[in-house]
Order: C-alpha cells, then structure tokens, then sequence
C-alpha cells in the first residue's frame, strides 16, 4: 500500500535531516544565511505533523500537499524549491512509480518544476545538482538499486565543493563560494538517500 511507504518515506527524511541540522547550518554558514538546517527541520516537523493525513491521500495528491506544507512552513528559497519539486512529482505521475521509467518520468516532473521555480538549471550550485543528474542515471543506466541511487546522491552533493555559485545568496561569494558543499543540495542528497532506505526496507 502507497499510504504505508508514503509514511515511511516521511519518516526516514524527517530523521535525516533533523540528524543533520547543525550540519546543514554550519554549511550555510559558510556561503548562505546560516538557517538552512533550522528551516529544513521545521519543514520536515511540519510534514511529521501532518504524516497520516498526507499518507491517506492518493499518490500525486499527497506529493502535492507535501509540497505545499513545505512551501508554507520552510524559510528562505529552501521550501519553494523542495515543496515546488514535490509538487511536481505529483504532476507527474498518477500512482506510485512501479517501473524505474516511471521513476524517472516523476523526478523529471520535480526538476522541471524546480528549473521553473528557480529559474535555474545543473551547475549553478544548487539541489539541482543532485536531481538532474540522478535524472540522467534512472534514464540511461538500467536497474539502478536504491543502494546505487543513495550512493549516487551522496557523490552527487559532495561534487557541489567544486563549484562556483551562481544562484541564491551564494552567489555573491563568486569563486569564493568553491570549496564548500551546496546545503541544498547536501539537503536532497540526505532525503534520496532517506527515501531509499525506507524503500528497501519495505522489499
């Protein structure tokens, strides 16, 4: 049952990045405002709170109230573009993706969404650094396990370090911003990787 997995997922995410807020400010301190870690814990509070209503619903509508709860309770550019990609998960795809294709189809539907938000795409130092090219892995490689996809995202976010930033408050560091890893991106990596694990313990 989706409504189950939907839970777990949330579950899993939610203890990710509440285990990683001091993290994730100390690298927003570095480059950003310094609260990404507390914005992304109180979203992921949020979606606790409203777990068992969201897990209810049907698949694309829960991933567009989640996206929701997350555009109205994270802070800075953090909820537009998490709660803008969830929300294009829902646009994508009516049910649980039950094929990798379908998988891609629905994470294509949240980079679209938060290309569109951002006005941004890959290499400007941001999520998207870790969605587009997690993207081209589920289209191009096949049988891509959740281990490989965790591992993925992890090297995906660390890759960031070498960028320059040329989106978000970052921006304004220039080439000072390389050297330090993307808290967004280090923030999508650590909810692939959550996401993944409740998918595997589910198998």
């Amino acid at each position: 049952m989706h409504d189950d997995l939907i839970t777990r997922c949330i579950t899993a995410a939610a203890a990710a990045i509440h285990a990683n807020k001091e993290r994730l400010t100390a690298l927003d301190q570095a480059i950003g405002d310094g609260d990404h870690g507390i914005n992304m814990a109180r979203g992921m509070a949020a979606l606790e709170d409203k777990r068992a209503d969201i897990a209810a619903l049907p698949f694309s509508e829960a991933c567009r109230q989640a996206g929701m709860t997350l555009v109205m309770s994270v802070g800075g550019a953090s909820g537009p573009l998490f709660g803008s990609c969830l929300m294009g998960f829902g646009g994508a795809v009516d049910d649980f993706p039950a094929s990798q294709d379908q998988t891609a189809a629905m994470l294509q539907g949240g980079v679209e969404a938060v290309k569109k938000r951002g006005k941004s795409d890959a290499g400007a130092k941001t999520l998207l650094d870790v969605l587009v090219p997690l993207l081209r892995l589920l289209e191009d490689a096949p049988d891509v396990s959740p281990a490989h996809v965790r591992e993925s995202a992890a090297r995906f976010a660390r890759d960031t370090e070498g960028m320059v930033a040329t989106k978000g408050r970052a921006a304004f560091l220039g080439a000072r911003s390389v050297g330090h890893i993307d808290p967004g991106a280090q923030s999508a990596a650590l909810i692939v990787g959550a996401v993944c694990d409740a998918l595997e313990a589910g198998q």
